[in-house]
């Protein structure tokens, strides 16, 4: 039975993340969420058969069935990410399936739209080098809306501490002082509102401890691009500028996926 949901769970994540792809290549380029699909190549309308989510790729093996033109990688990428996302967070609650199943729809899909937010704005970042203000902000407020609603893993209406309530604001701070130093040269402003949206998910500790795990991911992925660039045939220098949104929202996932604390990390490396 769990197996049997875990797969389900997992094609629902890819068809939630069919459409993210949707959101994230048509955003600002001018054209409606709605509308069929079609190749960008060719501009032929694709059938149903050619929108199945991870398996139209592979059986068309990645190229349009129709002028044989490459399909991005970011399609089959992005549902798949989407679809283990989904998996982990239906194990994250699975204990409250059986016994409070209204208590467990409520919080997976809670915590379904928050995992959505963060991949459009990763992989944004990662295509344009840039988190629009829009998302972030729209992020943000269902993360603010949440901290009256969600404490822990109940659902009961309250007052978030003070703390909780500060992070929002907090956290933000450091990324707005490089910003302002630098004059946007070190790190850009997104990073600092997408962390409003994080502070405000996960509260102070939590949060800073998603920080910590999103510098230690980007100095990881930084050494490991300077390594392997002479490889790849890169020109890759220690000014090469690197999205750091995609890092911020990870760090977020695992802290709020694996429930990872200060304490944790500390007993990792310690």
């Amino acid at each position: 039975m769990e197996t049997l949901l875990a797969i389900l769970i997992f094609f629902l994540g890819a068809i939630i993340g069919s459409f993210l792809n949707v959101v994230i290549l048509r955003y600002r380029s001018g054209k409606t969420l709605g509308g069929r699909s079609m190749c960008f190549t060719c501009g032929t309308t694709l059938s149903w058969y050619e929108l199945v989510p991870i398996g139209s790729y592979l059986t068309q093996r990645g190229r349009c069935a129709h002028c044989r033109a490459p399909i991005a990688w970011q399609y089959p990428a992005v549902e798949t990410l989407v679809g283990f996302l989904f998996v982990a967070l239906f194990f994250r609650f699975e204990y409250l399936l059986f016994s409070t199943p209204l208590l467990f729809g409520i919080l997976f899909a809670y915590y379904a739209i928050v995992i959505s937010y963060l991949v459009v704005l990763s992989v944004y970042d990662l295509r344009h080098k840039i988190l629009p203000d829009k998302l972030s902000f729209a992020f943000g407020l269902v993360a603010f809306i949440g901290m009256f609603f969600i404490s822990g893993d109940s659902l009961v209406l309250h007052l978030p501490s003070l703390s909780h309530f500060a992070a929002g604001f907090i956290l933000p701070a450091p990324f707005c002082f490089l910003w302002l130093v630098s004059k946007g040269k070190w790190m850009g402003l997104g990073d600092a509102k997408l962390m409003i949206g994080i502070g405000f998910l996960l509260g102070l500790t939590a949060g800073a401890t998603a920080l910590l795990i999103s510098f230690w991911m980007g100095a990881l992925v930084g050494i490991l691009m300077l390594i392997l660039a002479p490889l790849v045939k890169k020109r890759v220098h220690i000014k090469t500028e690197i999205p750091f949104g995609p890092f911020l929202a990870l760090g977020a996932v695992i802290v709020l996926l694996c429930r990872v604390d200060f304490q944790s990390l500390m007993m990792l490396f310690g």
